[in-house]
């Protein structure tokens, strides 16, 4: 059956301007960093993504290493544009980022201008685009000089292949330098994505104020903490988590007693708020106004519908909020 997105779907999405920019990015955007990649089910991954339009979520994030195998997330959502999305191109944001390792040598990983813009052309082949609306540096470079970097996110935006520039995972110091060089240049930073969530606030200490004194946007990657700010944990590990696998990307020295303690905490509050604990867990990354959207991940439809249905509740009162800082730095 040929696909039609629901006529409905922009009707309950809220929508953030992504700093003083012109683009606004749905509260809550879907990553393809697990489970859109060749080892998965690609009907599933058709199913979640389908939903998530359906729902409002216009941002698509990805990046050149995203699976496995490494490339496979783009080539599925590649095929998806082809077959499902093609009329809807031009009310997507499809972003794309390079930084970290993907293939052998010198030219393959970090950030020199020779790997991000080849691997920027590998990330459009895969995906059947002409250009991405975000490509992100990754990853700061220690030993690529930061102009050499901004330079090349410049001339990506000049070339047509991108309309915007973001950086990931930067300090404040760095985030700062490279605000400056890109307005040198002309192509002004226009996101920033950090890993931000109850559990992981590092960004509370500069990068936000340099963000906001900067006009620039940011998306918060990993806002349930790998899941650990779910449901899932907290009666402990259970044995098809994250946690549980040795190759997943959260060990089981994270799922402490003290940390499970805590989402216990965490999740009265929710309760009485009339929330899951993820639903809490992403109204919290997006109080205030100074986290433009929160990107989540999912396995299966009904994980979107939750986390999307977070926008129902997004307001926290004083009390709300000082019991909520009394539990996480207990």
């Amino acid at each position: 059956m040929v696909y039609q997105a629901d006529q409905t779907r922009y009707d309950n999405m809220k929508y953030n301007r992504s700093g003083h920019s012109g683009l606004q990015l749905p509260a809550i955007s879907l990553g393809l960093w697990h489970n859109f990649g060749g080892v998965d089910t690609y009907e599933n991954g058709r199913a979640m993504l389908r939903r998530a339009f359906d729902l409002g979520i216009t941002h698509f994030d990805l990046a050149n290493n995203y699976g496995p195998p490494a490339g496979s997330a783009e080539e599925m959502f590649g095929r998806m544009l082809k077959t499902d999305f093609a009329p809807y191109r031009d009310e997507m944001i499809i972003s794309s980022k390079a930084g970290y390792y993907m293939w052998p040598g010198p030219y393959g990983d970090w950030g020199s201008r020779k790997y991000l813009i080849s691997s920027l052309d590998q990330s459009l082949k895969r995906m059947g685009l002409d250009y991405v609306d975000i490509f992100y540096s990754h990853r700061p470079d220690p030993n690529t000089p930061l102009e050499e970097t901004m330079g090349a996110l410049d001339s990506i935006v000049r070339q047509g292949k991108a309309l915007y520039v973001g950086i990931s995972s930067y300090s404040a110091e760095q985030t700062d330098e490279a605000i400056k060089i890109l307005n040198q240049l002309g192509t002004p930073l226009v996101i920033h994505q950090p890993s931000y969530s109850m559990l992981n606030r590092w960004i509370e200490d500069g990068l936000q104020d340099v963000l906001q004194e900067n006009g620039v946007g940011s998306i918060a990657f990993c806002p349930l903490a790998q899941g650990l700010l779910t449901n899932k944990y907290l009666h402990g590990i259970p044995t098809d988590s994250r946690a549980s696998k040795s190759t997943g990307a959260l060990g089981t020295d994270q799922v402490t007693e003290v940390v499970i303690n805590r989402v216990q905490q965490l999740n009265v509050i929710a309760v009485e708020r009339g929330q899951n604990l993820a639903q809490m867990a992403l109204a919290w990354v997006l109080r205030g106004g100074k986290v433009t959207s929160a990107l989540i991940g999912a396995s299966r439809v009904s994980q979107i519908e939750e986390n999307v249905a977070a926008l129902n509740n997004l307001a926290f009162s004083e009390e709300e909020l000082n019991r909520i800082e009394d539990i996480l730095k207990s």
